[in-house]
């Protein structure tokens, strides 16, 4: 599965994988295995000068985890991907990656609550600082805030609760023409929704904990390389930095760039950070991760159709004060939408309710369906307050900040009959307002016809 030709669907379930090389094992096997033969002294000779490539301890590698790399690569069209145990190992390895030795990330408020957490109270302790724009619409305003030793802009291509869209293309060029890299967290896209790298984003990070394994059973985070930035310049060292480990044949001491000149972010990861600080991706979850690729495109095309029916049911209810999602009515997103993610806007979104905070409560309470819960992405349709929740690390400033009102409820829709869906909120609306409204079947037909 070499051909880059093949089409999405094709490669989210066949790429990166060849039965041939797998025993004619149909189903990528779980290899449950510590560590691999060397055969012989003379391949590991090769292993360990990177003369040849292959699988030595599964802490740095492994068969099953590589076919996964391979695959989210091969979708996002990267040059090599990594695997790691959870979204938030992803992030944070990549931005110290990017930043080791001191500088600072440039992002905005628009971020999930652990992420904005992580950029406080981690991130500073390793020397590195956090500059955040008050608008990040304002592509000025990201253009002002860069400075001589700012190493990477970092954005969510669809905030978390939000569902803000970044300008990615504009972004990479702001970030380009000052000589440093776009990271975008690609989380709630997914690679079917959206492909960051087409638009010039040199890093992609993912939570596949969320949507792209979509059934709520698994931890795990990917991190794909563009391969298009270049890393050799006196801003980045630690690429250049020649290591005894990097040795070839003949002992001698090279680069993660002249070792790997197609991914050299990636292998950095995987050599320093996954190798010492040991995040690493279990086979029986990475078998996990495949299977819900495989499935990719149906569930999120579904879960987005129920999302913009259940944002148009919500825009009828005169006790929401406001909706946030590409898709709704009044949103100021509607543009970049369709540049970027024609397909839909992903199956997150925020919006508030007119009521005080045990009616909230009460709201929340009351629904059936809807399981009360801090995951999104699920096939299942889930629930929270992000603020006493998801975001509950934030102060009260930082929530301003961030657009989070004590009112704010995030939805993450599934793959349920949305008829059963606007029942559930109907009835949930009905106890807490005690409405005498439209009955619950006219409500079934409108949803039917949307």
């Amino acid at each position: 599965m070499s051909d880059l030709n093949y089409g999405f669907d094709t490669l989210k379930v066949r790429g990166g994988y060849n039965p041939k090389e797998h025993n004619n094992a149909v189903s990528v096997p779980i290899y449950a295995t510590a560590s691999f033969e060397f055969e012989n002294t003379e391949r590991a000779k090769r292993l360990i000068s990177f003369s040849e490539f292959g699988y030595v301890y599964s802490r740095i590698g492994n068969p099953t985890v590589g076919v996964l790399e391979e695959r989210i690569a091969k979708l996002d069209g990267g040059t090599g991907a990594i695997a790691v145990a959870s979204g938030m190992a992803a992030i944070t390895y990549t931005l110290l990656n990017v930043a080791e030795g001191g500088g600072r990330i440039l992002t905005t408020n628009d971020l999930y609550g652990g992420t904005l957490d992580a950029l406080k109270k981690i991130l500073p302790a390793f020397g590195i600082k956090i500059d955040k724009v008050e608008n990040p619409r304002d592509l000025e305003e990201f253009k002002e805030a860069i400075k001589n030793d700012t190493k990477a802009i970092y954005v969510e291509s669809i905030s978390n609760p939000n569902a803000t869209i970044a300008d990615i293309e504009a972004l990479a060029k702001l970030a380009h023409e000052n000589g440093i890299p776009l990271i975008v967290d690609n989380t709630l896209a997914t690679p079917y929704l959206l492909n960051p790298i087409k638009f010039g984003a040199d890093i992609v990070v993912y939570s596949a904990t969320k949507a792209i394994t979509g059934h709520g059973n698994v931890i795990a985070g990917l991190i794909v390389d563009g391969g298009k930035f270049n890393w050799n310049r006196g801003k980045y060292p630690q690429f250049l930095e020649k290591y005894y480990t990097l040795r070839n044949s003949d002992n001698k001491e090279r680069s993660f760039l002249e070792v790997f000149p197609n991914f050299p972010f990636i292998a950095r990861i995987r050599s320093n950070y996954l190798a010492y600080l040991g995040a690493t991706l279990s086979p029986f979850d990475a078998y996990f991760v495949l299977l819900g690729l495989e499935t990719l495109s149906e569930r999120v095309k579904k879960q987005v159709e129920n999302t913009e029916k259940i944002v148009e049911y919500l825009e009828t209810k005169e006790q929401v004060a406001w909706i946030k999602y590409p898709a709704a009515t009044k949103s100021e997103y509607k543009e970049l939408k369709e540049k970027y993610l024609p397909k839909g806007a992903g199956s997150t979104f925020s919006f508030g309710i007119k009521a005080s905070e045990e009616e909230i409560d009460e709201f929340i309470n009351s629904l059936n369906l809807f399981s009360y819960q801090a995951n999104i992405g699920d096939a299942r349709s889930l629930i929270v307050n992000p603020p006493k929740t998801t975001h509950s690390e934030l102060t009260p400033k930082e929530k301003s900040n961030a657009s989070i009102p004590l009112e704010t409820i995030r939805l993450s829709l599934g793959l349920e009959d949305v008829k059963d869906l606007i029942e559930d909120l109907e009835q949930a609306f009905r106890t807490v307002f005690k409405e005498n409204s439209e009955s619950i079947k006219e409500y079934d037909i409108a949803a039917t016809s949307l």
